[in-house]
This record gives C-alpha cells, sequence and structure tokens, in this order.
C-alpha cells in the first residue's frame, strides 16, 4: 500500500474521467489530453519541491512515451533514458516502464512496474499517477 507521502502527491494530480485507450480514436484524445494534464501538474508540483528527476514526452498517438529520469546521489546524476508503450487495453491493463540501459542487470530494481496504482484506479489513474507511485515506491532487494 502507498505511503502517506505518496498519497498526498498523488491527491494533488487531477483524476483522469475518461475511460478509453488508442483503440477508442476519439474517446483516446480526450484522455491523452488528460494524460497531459496531470503530466504537467505533476513536473509544476516537483519543480515546486525541488523535486525534479524525468523529462517526459510521447510519439503524436500518444501510444509511445519516451524521455530521462535521473538521480542525484553523493554529487553525482545519473541520469537515464526511460522508455514505454501504452498496451491497446489500457488503462485495464499497466505500460511496462523499462529503463534500456540498465535491462538485464537486476530484474527487481530496474524493471518498474505500474500495476499497483494503475490497475487499482484503472479509469482515474494514468502515466503520471503510476510514475508518482514509482518515484516514491523503494526498489527491491
Amino acid at each position: 500500500m502507498a505511503d502517506e507521502a505518496t498519497r498526498r502527491v498523488v491527491a494533488e494530480l487531477p483524476l483522469l474521467r475518461t475511460n478509453a485507450g488508442p483503440r477508442d480514436r476519439e474517446l483516446w484524445v480526450q484522455r491523452l489530453k488528460e494524460e497531459y494534464q496531470a503530466l504537467i501538474k505533476y513536473v509544476e508540483n516537483n519543480k515546486n519541491a525541488d523535486n525534479d528527476w524525468f523529462r517526459l514526452e510521447s510519439n503524436k498517438e500518444g501510444t509511445r512515451w519516451f524521455g530521462k529520469c535521473w538521480y542525484i546521489h553523493d554529487l553525482l546524476k545519473y541520469e537515464f533514458a526511460l522508455e514505454f508503450d501504452i498496451p491497446v487495453t489500457y488503462p485495464s491493463t499497466a505500460p511496462e516502464i523499462a529503463i534500456p540501459e540498465l535491462d538485464g542487470k537486476t530484474a527487481k530494481m530496474y524493471r518498474l512496474w505500474e500495476e499497483s496504482q494503475l490497475l487499482v484506479n484503472a479509469a482515474a489513474s494514468g502515466v503520471e499517477h503510476g510514475r508518482c507511485c514509482s518515484k516514491h515506491r523503494k526498489a527491491a532487494p
């Protein structure tokens, strides 16, 4: 279950009201607008809290997402590319977020699964809710 800090961050994001995936042509455009609004709000909140840790963009259709994430440890910045595809059955199927540079090194730590938050509230959650929860989730040993 999510801790209090994660719940507080997620509560600040707008709920996604359109239950649509890439197969739902016209509804998907509305869902994608909602996804972008949540993304923008999350980035704004992070910047205001001095917690900026990723950049994310999508292709024109909103089905392929890519960007960079970073982590600063002992004054060293570690930056990685990240990517994921939106499944055709989204939002009832969660996207698998991958960090290709680390793929195959330690699967438990570097393959991020967003199922817990995305599937619990499939229609109301979105990409940014999943990113938010993965940021606050501790890596598996």
